[in-house]
């Protein structure tokens, strides 16, 4: 294909000029692979109509399907199909949109009820609070990244509802397991294979979110599921954290569990598969049953997906993906700086009971319903993330299209990024000298809040450009950026809490707002300026 071979720009705002010569365009005709032309484009994609006519000739131009608008271009462009997802309907899109949502909050809400609990677990088995975060908070945090790998591997297999579906059923299972837990080493195994397994959720929204809605809506839908996960660590925390405080500990793992089976029930009923095969002539090769219900059920438990799998990757594509990727210069150096700005966040969140719990001069003596009235604070600020996010991404994309004559460039995702760190100097400056200096509780909520908002907004801009670098890996690149940022976090517990106790909470969590900012210098500007030739010579 002549005219839609892979092109990147040189920056933010510069436009290939090979790509406006009418004359090859023109050529194109029946060659144009309306397809597969988003993700042979990785980073560069051609939104106005108007600067389709002229790239793609008047003959592709008219092919083009346009969103309701008649402004943007479609992309993917979607079949003729009405069972194809892109053609939903809205409320069918935003339904699933909402329980892959509600089920992404699983994974960090189990995981935060040990935060909530750190103190009636320690008393439970005759231990320390830093025992009970050390062995169970940090490696539950640490195995919810590794689970996100192999859970790619039997979507791009079997399809995204399945593998949602028994994820979620084992993590309930294991989440059970924890709330009758006779002893630590069992709670410890339960909570850990709970976080294994429920992590399933929070990289199956980057591909239903790409399955449904085409790519100028991807961002604020993404927005949407980040949220999700991003506020459920601190969910539990603040519910729980009341519970707890009246009756035994055992009644937050039960509810918990009963949150879980919501989630699953949902999955059941209402769950829908939205891997579409649109690359395939046809793209439902297999019959499916005349009765509905035999159909549901074949298509939820995996018997659809399984025989499906011949037609898709095989075992071996599958398998290796994630380490294909990986390795890609623009996409890994993107992952150690999402991996410190998320991962000191996680930190705070797991560290953040033991300042407020512990008597002065380390904390602030707080009662335990205290302590959950305080973690209202990152919730609301996930909220206010959320919504500046969703208007200022997409402000972003439509300058940055208008600026570069109708042409999206990928790289433009990354001013959000600018927005967040002057926030996220502000409020880890300002928490640490709230805990150092036993500032008010008003610094403390402002400081914690700032961070939390900056947090919410980096982490989309760098699902949404990664996932614009790499169109055919939507999987792999979520599982990717879970891992990262939950290896960033899980040890953060470690050394925190000593470390602000030699060293003063200010010294801690200026540094580890420093180092993000300077890994945001070294990698942010040169990806804009020099992230069109990286695409163009490492994408698949």
């Amino acid at each position: 294909m002549s005219t839609t071979k892979q092109v990147a720009s040189n920056s933010v705002e510069e436009v290939d000029e090979k790509f406006h010569d009418k004359d090859t365009a023109s050529n194109a005709g029946s060659e144009f692979d309306l397809v597969s032309y988003h993700e042979n484009n990785a980073g560069r994609l051609v939104v106005d109509p108007e600067e389709a006519r002229v790239e793609f000739g008047e003959e592709v131009a008219k092919k083009l399907k346009l969103s309701k608008d008649g402004t943007k271009v479609l992309w993917p462009q979607p079949t003729d199909d009405p069972e194809d997802p892109q053609n939903w309907s809205d409320f069918r899109k935003n339904f699933q949109l909402f329980i892959v949502t509600l089920a992404a909050i699983v994974p960090d809400f189990d995981s935060g009820i040990g935060i909530a609990d750190i103190f009636a677990l320690a008393t439970q088995y005759n231990t320390t609070t830093g025992h009970i975060n050390n062995l169970t908070s940090n490696w539950s945090i640490f195995l919810l990244g590794w689970g996100g790998i192999f859970a790619v591997m039997l979507m791009r297999r079997f399809g995204r509802l399945p593998v949602l579906f028994w994820s979620q059923v084992l993590a309930l299972g294991f989440l059970v397991g924890c709330t009758f837990a006779p002893n630590l080493n069992t709670f410890t195994a339960m909570r850990c294979l709970n976080g294994f397994f429920a992590t399933c959720p929070q990289v199956t929204g980057l591909y239903i979110v790409t399955d449904l809605f085409p790519f100028h809506l991807q961002a604020r839908k993404l927005n949407i599921w980040t949220m999700g996960f991003i506020i459920s660590p601190f969910l539990s925390p603040f519910i729980m954290g009341f519970i707890v405080a009246r009756i035994s500990w055992r009644w937050t793992y039960g509810i918990g569990s009963i949150y879980g089976a919501f989630v699953v029930a949902l999955i059941v009923f209402f769950g829908e598969e939205t891997m579409f095969d649109r690359k395939l002539a046809n793209p439902r090769p297999i019959p499916l049953p005349e009765s509905r219900l035999r159909a549901r059920v074949e298509t939820l438990v995996g018997i659809t997906g399984a025989r499906m799998a011949k037609y898709r990757d095989s075992w071996s594509k599958s398998v290796f993906a994630c380490i294909n990727v990986v390795w890609r210069p623009h996409l890994f150096a993107i992952l150690v700086f999402e991996a410190m700005v998320f991962g000191f966040s996680i930190g705070i969140n797991t560290t953040n009971a033991v300042f407020l719990g512990s008597p002065p001069p380390l904390g602030y003596g707080f009662s335990q319903f205290g302590i959950a009235g305080a973690y209202a604070t990152p919730i609301v600020a996930v909220l206010i993330g959320e919504l500046l996010g969703r208007y200022f991404n997409d402000w972003v994309m439509n300058f940055s299209i208008r600026r570069a004559g109708g042409v999206f460039i990928a790289e433009s995702r990354l001013w959000t990024c600018y927005i967040a760190m002057p926030l996220y100097i502000c409020g880890f400056v300002v928490l640490g000298a709230s805990f150092q200096m036993h500032l008010s509780v008003g610094a403390l909520v402002m400081g914690w809040g700032i961070a939390e908002v900056a947090v919410m907004i980096n982490t989309v801009a760098i699902y949404a450009y990664c996932n614009d670098c790499f169109p055919r890996m939507q999987g792999e690149i979520s599982a990717l950026i879970n891992l990262a940022r939950t290896l960033g976090g899980f040890s953060v517990a470690y050394f925190q809490v000593p470390w602000a106790m030699k060293n003063g909470a200010l010294q801690t969590f200026g540094v580890e707002a420093a180092i993000v900012v300077a890994l945001f210098l070294l990698i942010v500007p040169p990806l804009q300026l020099r992230g069109g030739p990286l695409r163009e010579r490492y994408s698949l």
